[in-house]
């Protein structure tokens, strides 16, 4: 089997496992209870996508020191805290980490 038949095989079937729970599932059939928990997922999962990004270098090392990442992430937070859109937050992350790490 050639890589690309592969490829496309597990993207189907991904795409039909992922599919099916969307149009399968009624939102009737979940309780307010587990509506709600399921509400945090993604306020769950966020995390554990980003913070290796930031803290491990392309070796696969955990890094503190001298990473612009770190202060372009407090950077980001900061003013997604203060102006709450993800646009500027995406973007201030995004200027702050190019400009560390090719201007400073």
């Amino acid at each position: 089997m050639s890589n690309w038949a592969l490829i496309i095989y597990c993207g189907i079937i991904t795409y039909l496992t992922r599919f099916t729970m969307i149009a399968l599932v009624k939102k009737e059939m979940f309780s307010d209870r587990m509506r709600e928990v399921l509400s945090f997922v993604p306020s769950a999962i966020f995390p554990a996508i980003i913070f290796p990004a930031i803290l491990i270098n392309d070796l696969g090392l955990f890094q503190i020191d001298n990473n612009p990442k770190i202060i372009a992430a407090i950077i980001a937070t900061v003013i997604g805290i203060f102006t709450r859109s993800i646009i500027a937050t995406i973007f201030s992350g995004l200027v702050s980490y190019w400009l560390l790490i090719f201007v400073i």
